[in-house]
């Protein structure tokens, strides 16, 4: 007589959270580098910049995540930011001063924010190791300091396979 296959990873209180699931990956991001409206390659004009914010066509952004940078050398004026900004931030999913890593980050904290962590309430939580994140050190930190407030305990890895990492002390 064969003995039936109890699959015990399926049948234990632990709740898998992987962290891939909430990465926006479909939405497009955009860059505006400053360095185009350097005059001379140095210093950024007013009056010209004011002119580009003017004529540019801002609809391109509509729906995207996107990050101001200035990939030369050069001092750019905290309004010039301010300016992209105002202009930006009424049409895309979000606007950041940065380079694209940041903007990744940024993106994966404000998908974090938008999760309602009560539903881990005591919960006994393996955040899923394997995976393409981009910045997976920024995850996994920023995941832990989420969950902790609400998880009776947070483990790394796999359901059959797990590092613990935090347990709630004892009331």
């Amino acid at each position: 007589m064969e003995e039936e296959i109890i699959n015990k990873v399926k049948k234990s209180p632990l709740v898998s959270f992987d962290l891939e699931d909430i990465v926006d990956k479909q939405t497009e991001r955009k860059t505006i580098d400053l360095k185009e409206n350097l005059f001379q390659g140095l210093v950024l004009r007013e009056k010209d910049f004011r002119a580009f914010v003017k004529e540019h066509d801002w609809d391109q952004y509509k729906d995207c995540y996107v990050n101001l940078t200035c990939s030369t050398d050069a001092i750019i004026p905290n309004w010039a930011y301010m300016l992209l900004v105002s202009k930006l931030s009424s049409n895309v999913k979000l606007v950041i001063q940065g380079n694209k890593d940041e903007l990744e980050k940024e993106i994966l904290r404000l998908k974090l924010s938008e999760i309602d962590y009560s539903q881990f309430q005591n919960a006994k939580i393996v955040i899923k190791g394997c995976s393409d994140l981009t910045h997976p050190e920024f995850a996994f930190t920023e995941i832990t300091n989420k969950m902790m407030p609400h998880a009776n305990s947070i483990m790394y890895g796999e359901p059959c396979s797990t590092v613990p990492i935090y347990k709630a002390p004892k009331k």
